[in-house]
């Protein structure tokens, strides 16, 4: 397989599924016209939120890759991952490297190097603890006020996010297993294939010092957005659909 036409997987992150991609998916695609650009859902959320999300990382890449393989796609893959998603990238990229052409992992964050302050920002404490008393609207509300520094005040955008999780709501109780995963995931070495770490300066869900941090430890690629949220395709997708564009390009070159 051509480099040109490596496949790029998208995989988000904690209770998210591929829709909330948005716009940034047609920006990609037009940034790689004969690239194929796919995505799929993590057990427990978007079209497989029937599936009890699996304990661990680990589990969880496994269920991935099954529903990969299962849909006929080949290897290798460009990962493309955010949050959660990234740890996901990690995992598969240490355990099954030749099936990775490269992975770009964006404000993703690993116990290995950040505390728990870190990873996830204190300052949110106590509206994480609210969150489990809240309704489905008022928990939407909070994630896009948490993740996104541009449309945290969208009407429209709430309107929708809050229309997929009826139609397809992840439980309390994969969430909290998700949750447990991403705590508890511990990579225990590099991973092979090229790396691009992505972070965005004013996340104010994860310090993006958890970036900078897994970018000093390996040595990686790094870029840095000056503005964006934690939802840097959200906030951002035509700076994100160039950069992922000038990586493939350089890999390819």
């Amino acid at each position: 397989m051509s480099p040109a036409n490596t496949p790029v997987l998208l995989l988000r992150g904690l209770s998210r599924e591929q829709r909330h991609w948005g716009s940034f998916i047609s920006q990609l695609q037009q940034q790689l016209p004969a690239t194929p650009v796919l995505t799929l859902d993590l057990p427990g959320n978007g079209v497989c939120y029937q599936h009890q999300s699996p304990s661990t990382i680990q589990e969880m890449t496994e269920a991935v890759r099954q529903q990969w393989f299962a849909g006929g796609q080949q290897v290798p893959v460009n990962l493309l991952t955010l949050s959660m998603g990234g740890m996901l990238a990690i995992d598969w990229m240490t355990r099954y490297p030749h099936e990775i052409a490269s992975g770009v992992v964006i404000n993703a964050s690993l116990s290995n190097f950040s505390p728990f302050y870190r990873r996830l920002r204190w300052q949110n404490y106590g509206a994480i603890l609210r969150f489990c008393c809240q309704s489905l609207a008022q928990r939407e509300q909070t994630i896009l006020a948490l993740t996104s520094n541009e449309f945290d005040s969208d009407a429209q955008l709430l309107s929708q996010w809050i229309h997929w999780q009826q139609q397809q709501p992840v439980s309390f109780a994969n969430t909290l297993r998700q949750l447990s995963a991403a705590a508890r995931f511990k990579p225990q070495q590099q991973p092979t294939p090229p790396l691009l770490v992505i972070a965005s300066q004013a996340d104010r869900l994860v310090d993006y010092r958890c970036s900078l941090a897994i970018h000093q430890a390996w040595q990686t690629a790094l870029r840095i957005h000056p503005s964006a949220g934690h939802d840097l395709p959200l906030d951002d997708p035509g700076w994100l659909s160039e950069v992922i564009q000038e990586w493939l390009q350089g890999l390819a070159e």
